[in-house]
């Protein structure tokens, strides 16, 4: 629509040329300079036919950057020029491609003027220095040119020019896609009209209201600009523009064009649309929420009233997407969207602020249900949230900011509420938390935290170390392995506990890098150990949730492995029962394609979940790791000893060796070696130590 409408303004462009006094030359020049603004083209000449010489010469030339040399003679065999309205349109391969790079071009269109006795005594030449296709368009737009320009120079041969030009004029008029009519405005009548105009209904509603406003205005003043007019029998929009012009007879008239821009309106609403609302649950975005929290926020604070900022995080979102597919992520999403706009008080002051988190705005006006909109959301988020074909659960974490009390800038604000909603999480998620305006609260120690994480990581994990805490037969006393540990010396912060930065780069997407770091690092280290010392040393490497649910793990993992030349049967790979599965059958196949790399697979901190012995049953494991909770009291509490003992016997009975964690005496060494557990691990031998100190201890 653009195009056309782009074509008809050069058209009405060029139509005015033909009252032009001066030349044929002069107004030729500057119609091939507006048709060189249209086409975008690289340059364009009017040839003449020297009959003389049965040859054409350059007579008129316009370049768009000049670097055409002047007068070149095309020779007339050659060029075949015919007595059709178009006569060529190719490109350099083609039958003129000769005269075509003659002219510095790639491509080009030919166009006969007729002038003396229906000969055409000259062309225009439409070229390009790279080649194209010219639409039908384009093509319409030339072929109207060309009438008008043979107009121009019959007029300046004929004294009949105002029949020719009148008939050309109303050809052309009538072929434009837009509702036209010439209007005479001393004699208050309609001179011309075209077929759109006399046809179409819209257009002709348009064109009348266009009229009477135009003779309306005082001193009948015209618009210099199109006007928007709106049809409403039909829902259509139009831009309406006038024009001054003298018409055939001399006469001062003004044309007035219809151009219906109904579905350029729908874009640039739907554009619009775009810019301040997000694609996939249709609430608004983090831009409008800036803009709408900073009217809000100014607002609340020049009125002495109050508001709050609730900001909202999935606690388990990224293992739903991952093991049930992004369809039920996005369904998911899509369907919080719905449930928050539907909360009473929150209705269009909800947002998504990217991946799974949202924002909520309560103005002053709801303010006072403040306390009941929370607990909705909580009783919501307790629900199961029913996707697709099945059901699943998915809480959330919340903080709330309260303005203008805690500030009124957006970026402090929604900074706030975040450290909130990670307080929430901190203290065991599916909660919400008020901000607390404190410096010394572990909220700034998260931010600062999560910084120093981000930059460790980007900067290859140097940060990031690997311990080691040994494994031990209990037949024989000996170290047979050892688990690997990540540990962070940061530069910034000094050095920060597992407890404290695992689960933080759990919830920031950061521990798939930080375990690939671990894994490749272990394998090497496996490597070197059992080349200098003992060929069946192993080496454990716990792998994370977000790692395990990665697209194409088991490739990963491998290429991991491979690439470091380790063994894989000295590498055993720890994944931990409380994984959180809602599809056993994918986790099954992970573990197979693992187990097929040649590593082993240990089920860790066994005891410690509601489904253990589902795992076991459906999971080919071939080591059982035990959790410390379970020995902690084995010397004095009976049911430990018991359900240790059953662990042992089970392990036997599907062929798996059983390992216990947390050991720190003897003689609960002692007690787990009379029960034939296979290995123990604690600090009764060692806590977890570098790589060097590790190799002294238990490797020389």
């Amino acid at each position: 629509m653009l195009a056309n409408l782009q074509s008809k303004n050069h058209i009405m462009k060029i139509i005015q040329c033909l009252e032009d006094e001066r030349t044929f030359y002069e107004i030729a020049a500057d119609i091939l300079k507006y048709v060189e603004e249209y086409l975008n083209t690289s340059h364009a000449y009017i040839v003449q036919r020297d009959l003389e010489k049965e040859n054409y010469r350059i007579v008129i030339r316009y370049d768009r950057d000049d670097r055409h040399q002047d007068a070149k003679i095309i020779d007339e065999q050659k060029l075949q020029l015919c007595g059709e309205q178009m006569v060529y349109a190719e490109n350099s391969r083609g039958t003129y491609g000769e005269e075509l790079h003659l002219l510095g071009a790639e491509c080009g269109i030919g166009i006969p003027v007729y002038i003396k006795n229906g000969q055409a005594v000259m062309h225009i030449l439409i070229l390009d220095a790279e080649e194209r296709n010219f639409s039908d368009e384009e093509l319409e737009y030339i072929a109207n040119v060309s009438l008008i320009m043979q107009d121009i120079a019959q007029k300046k041969v004929s004294s009949r020019s105002m029949i020719s030009t009148n008939g050309i004029l109303k050809a052309i008029l009538t072929n434009i896609g837009s509702g036209i009519l010439v209007f005479d405005m001393e004699q208050n009548t309609v001179l011309f009209k075209n077929t759109i105009a006399e046809t179409s209904e819209e257009n002709i509603r348009v064109l009348s209201d266009a009229m009477k406003s135009m003779m309306e205005e005082k001193e009948h003043l015209i618009p210099k600009r199109p006007v928007e007019f709106f049809d409403a029998e039909s829902g259509l929009w139009f831009d309406v523009a006038f024009s001054k012009l003298s018409w055939i007879d001399g006469r001062d008239v003004v044309l007035i064009s219809s151009n219906d821009t109904t579905l350029k309106k729908k874009n640039s609403t739907r554009s619009a649309f775009q810019a301040q609302n997000d694609f996939l649950t249709g609430l608004y975005n983090r831009m409008k929420c800036e803009m709408d929290l900073k009217k809000i926020a100014e607002q609340t604070q020049k009125n002495g009233q109050k508001g709050a900022v609730l900001f909202i995080d999935m606690d388990n979102f990224k293992t739903i997407n991952d093991s049930l597919g992004h369809d039920y992520g996005d369904a998911l999403l899509k369907e919080i969207g719905v449930t928050l706009q539907g909360i009473v008080g929150l209705r269009n002051h909800c947002y998504r602020m990217g991946g799974d988190e949202f924002i909520a705005i309560v103005t002053p006006e709801n303010y006072d249900l403040l306390n009941k909109i929370l607990t909705n959301i909580t009783t919501y988020f307790n629900r199961p949230w029913y996707l697709i074909d099945s059901e699943c659960y998915c809480t959330m974490s919340m903080g709330v900011v309260l303005f203008p009390e805690n500030g009124t800038d957006v970026n402090s604000l929604i900074k706030k509420a975040d450290i909130a909603m990670y307080e929430a999480k901190h203290y065991g998620k599916n909660r919400y938390v008020f901000y607390r305006d404190q410096k010394d609260d572990a909220s700034y120690r998260r931010l600062a935290v999560e910084s120093s994480m981000r930059q460790a990581v980007e900067a290859s994990c140097e940060e990031f170390v690997v311990f080691y805490q040994p494994i031990v037969n209990t037949q024989t006393n000996r170290c047979v392995g050892c688990e690997s540990l990540v540990r962070w010396n940061s530069k910034a912060l000094g050095f920060i506990g597992p407890g404290e930065f695992i689960p933080l780069a759990e919830y920031l997407g950061l521990i798939v890098e930080i375990g690939d770091f671990v894994l490749e690092t272990a394998c090497r280290q496996c490597k070197e150990w059992n080349e200098r010392y003992n060929p069946d040393f192993s080496v454990n490497v716990n792998l994370s949730v977000v790692q395990l649910l990665q697209q194409n793990v088991v490739k990963h993992i491998s290429e991991i492995i491979f690439s470091t030349g380790v063994n894989p049967k000295n590498i055993t790979l720890e994944i931990t029962e409380n994984l959180a599965i809602n599809d056993m059958e994918r986790v099954m196949k992970i573990i197979d394609g693992l187990k097929k790399i040649g590593v082993k697979i240990a089920l860790d901190d066994f005891g410690t979940g509601y489904s253990s012995l589902n795992y076991i049953k459906q999971l080919d494991f071939d080591i059982i790791k035990v959790d410390k909770s379970f020995v902690d009291d084995i010397l004095t509490d009976d049911y430990e000893k018991a359900f240790v003992k059953l662990i042992v016997d089970l392990s036997q009975q599907i062929g798996a060796k059983l390992c216990v964690e947390g050991i720190e005496t003897r003689e609960q060494y002692e007690l787990l070696k009379e029960m034939k557990a296979d290995s123990i691990q604690g600090y009764f031998f060692s806590k977890p130590v570098p790589a060097q100190e590790f190799e002294q201890k238990f490797l020389r």
